[in-house]
């Protein structure tokens, strides 16, 4: 059933917890199957896997993204804050389509700010002591953003990957058994494995890249690897750690939450009618293979595309995680109540 902001603050809590369930040894072992598969290709062949990868299911993973955070997370993205946070976000795709600089950087960190104060304001707008403080870490986390921004872009694409934890972890509340053991799995994946690849442990199976593929693996580490580690041999070791988490988002984003959680679907659905059922699907694998022609005639130019229309789901999940964190949600259920009578 879709999730609406009464049916939320009638039960409590926001968002709802979802149906009951309890999960079976086949999702747990598709996350151990899958995590195995990632971490060898991204030893063997990171390069490949990073491009590939986006490839394949890039676009695909933004709309079915999208479509589970407009769905599941309803109650708040709704009304005028979802109007500005699509503002913002649509200020920052023009920032990535115009050409690169550091006045389209410094605004495109300054827009991103922008939806993490507008969360916070909407959360915590009745504690404004507890506003003041959060907008006063915002402002000195975007000075060192601003001052930095080498460092941010690169945190900021390793922090995407990481984001699905989260929405897991929300996810689980509806687990009758089984939740340790699930959570378990997403922090070994999210964390373990990643710190095992910056540790050196792996090295030893870690395959660089030669010719034109050494070319692209440069050009990759420079993207995920921090500035004052890129004349060091961590480079391939940032890039396996991205490539890895990137198959592992996309697991979640394609294969898990569509699954497992099929009332996001429909409350998505309940909102945008033209994207019932397998269009959305659709969609997102036709959007992918215009993406793949691109990526084979001109990847630089593919690329800068996708990053400026993956803003949309990239900029939007930390608006809504951020009010989640500040216990946002019965509120946000109470005030679309009281807007409706």
């Amino acid at each position: 059933m879709a999730i609406t902001g009464a049916g939320a603050a009638r039960g409590g809590a926001w968002p709802a917890a979802g149906p009951g369930l309890r999960l079976g040894a086949a999702p747990q072992a598709g996350f151990v199957v899958a995590g195995a598969l990632a971490l060898v290709l991204a030893l063997r062949a990171p390069t490949g896997l990073a491009v590939l990868g986006l490839a394949a299911f890039g676009l695909l993973h933004n709309v079915l993204e999208l479509r589970y955070v407009a769905g599941r997370f309803a109650v708040v993205l709704a009304g005028p804050l979802l109007r500005l946070l699509l503002v913002l976000v649509t200020g920052i795709v023009v920032c990535r389509l115009l050409p690169p600089s550091a006045y389209s950087r410094s605004a495109e960190i300054l827009l991103a700010y922008g939806l993490l104060v507008a969360a916070s304001w909407y959360g915590l707008r009745s504690r404004p002591v507890l506003l003041a403080g959060a907008v006063a870490v915002l402002a000195v986390a975007a000075a060192g953003s601003l001052s930095f921004p080498a460092y941010h872009f690169v945190v900021l694409a390793h922090l995407h990957n990481v984001v699905p934890l989260l929405f897991l972890w929300e996810w689980s509340r509806r687990l009758a058994r089984g939740r340790a053991l699930f959570l378990a799995l997403q922090f070994t994946w999210v964390l373990l494995v990643p710190a095992l690849l910056l540790s050196g442990l792996l090295d030893g199976l870690l395959a660089g890249a030669t010719g034109t593929a050494g070319g692209w693996t440069a050009r990759l580490e420079s993207s995920y690897t921090p500035p004052a580690w890129l004349a060091s041999h961590l480079g391939l070791r940032f890039l396996a750690v991205f490539a890895f988490l990137q198959t592992m988002h996309y697991v979640v984003w394609v294969w898990f939450l569509p699954r497992y959680a099929p009332e996001a679907a429909e409350g998505f659905e309940a909102r945008v009618p033209a994207l019932r059922g397998a269009r959305a699907w659709a969609l997102g694998a036709a959007a992918g293979g215009v993406l793949a022609v691109l990526f084979a005639a001109d990847y630089a130019q593919g690329r800068a595309l996708y990053a400026a229309v993956a803003s949309y789901h990239a900029y939007l999940e930390f608006p809504v995680l951020l009010m989640l964190v500040l216990g946002a949600a019965h509120e946000g259920a109470s005030v679309r109540i009281e807007e409706k009578t």
